[in-house]
C-alpha cells in the first residue's frame, strides 16, 4: 500500500481461503491485535433468555452483587426490538503515529488490514458485534457495506459506544444497532484505530467479555457474564412473573404498595394466582 507511513505499513501476511489476501499493519506494534477464539454459548441459555428485559436482567446482576452491565450511552434504532446473543468485540484505540499515522486518499483503504474488517469474518450466527469507541462520533464503527456483511453473517445486531455511518441506509437492514448516533466518518477518519478483537473491551462503563451474553432492548443494552447466565435466567423467570400479577393488578386499580413490589398478602396472592395457572385477572 504507498499510502501507508514508514512507521505503520501494511504487509499482506496471508491467502486466506476465498483467495483474498489478509493483511497486518506493522509499526512499533503489530496489528490487528486478536485474542483467543470466543467460546461458544450453549443454544439452551439464550432461549433461557426468550423474556429476560434489559432492565431485569440488570436488576437481577445488580441484587447478586454485579452492579456495573449497563453499557451506558448506546440507543437504538429499532425501537421495539429486542436481541439476545453472545458478545463479540472490536476494541478501537487512539491513533499514535509510531503505530500508524495516514490522513491521506489511502487511510479509508488501509482499514481492512485493522481488527474492524478481521473481526466481522468470524461472526457466528447469534452473535452480537460490541464496540468500543470511547464516546466518539468522529469514528464510524460500520457504515451500509459493514453493516450488510455483519447481517449476511448471521449477527444478530451492534452494540456501540460510538458513531455509525449511512445512518439511513443501515435503517433500512435488518440489523438493530444500538449507537451514540450518526456521523459521516468511517472508523479511523478521527483519532481512533481498530485495534484489537476478541479482547475485553469498556462499552459505556461497563465491561464486556468475550463470550458474554448481550440483553438489548429499548432501555438499552446489558451485559449478562456468562458464569451467572443461567442464575439470572432462572431468578428472571420468577421476577417476570410477578411483575405479570402485579401489572395485572395496579391496571385494576390494585394498591401500588400491596403490588408492586408484593408484600405479604400480595405474595400470598401471587402464589394462589400461580396455583391456579395464571388465570386473567378481573378484580
Amino acid at each position: 500500500m504507498s499510502g501507508a507511513a514508514p512507521d505503520g505499513a501494511v504487509h499482506p501476511v496471508a491467502i486466506g481461503p476465498d483467495g483474498i489476501p489478509e493483511y497486518r499493519i506493522e509499526g512499533a506494534w503489530t496489528l490487528p491485535v486478536r485474542g483467543p477464539a470466543v467460546p461458544p454459548l450453549d443454544p439452551g441459555l439464550v432461549e433461557a433468555f426468550a423474556t429476560v428485559t434489559a432492565a431485569t436482567a440488570s436488576a437481577k446482576l445488580h441484587q447478586m452483587g454485579i452492579t456495573k452491565t449497563f453499557l451506558q450511552g448506546p440507543r437504538t434504532n429499532k425501537p421495539g426490538r429486542r436481541i439476545v446473543g453472545r458478545a463479540v468485540t472490536l476494541q478501537l484505540m487512539p491513533m499514535r503515529e509510531d503505530i500508524y499515522t495516514d490522513a491521506g486518499v489511502t487511510q479509508e483503504y488501509v482499514e481492512r488490514a485493522t481488527a474492524l474488517w478481521a473481526v466481522l469474518d468470524f461472526i457466528e450466527p447469534g452473535d452480537v458485534l460490541v464496540v468500543q469507541a470511547h464516546g466518539s462520533l468522529r469514528s464510524g464503527v460500520v457504515g451500509e457495506m459493514l453493516g450488510t456483511h455483519l447481517l449476511n453473517r448471521g449477527g444478530l445486531g451492534l452494540v456501540a459506544d460510538g458513531g455509525i455511518r449511512d445512518s439511513a441506509k443501515l435503517d433500512l437492514l435488518d440489523l438493530p444497532i444500538w449507537s451514540l448516533g450518526p456521523t459521516p466518518h468511517y472508523a479511523s477518519q478521527g483519532d481512533l484505530l481498530p485495534w484489537g478483537y476478541h479482547v475485553p473491551v469498556a462499552v459505556g462503563g461497563a465491561l464486556v467479555l468475550p463470550g458474554d451474553l448481550i440483553v438489548a432492548d429499548d432501555d438499552g443494552a446489558v451485559v449478562v457474564p456468562v458464569a451467572k447466565a443461567a442464575e439470572v435466567a432462572r431468578s428472571s423467570a420468577v421476577h417476570e412473573a410477578w411483575e405479570d400479577f402485579s401489572r395485572q393488578k395496579l391496571a385494576l386499580g390494585g394498591a401500588l404498595r400491596r403490588y408492586y413490589p408484593l408484600d405479604e398478602v400480595g405474595r400470598a396472592e401471587y402464589e394462589a394466582w400461580e396455583a391456579a395457572g395464571r388465570p386473567p385477572l378481573t378484580s
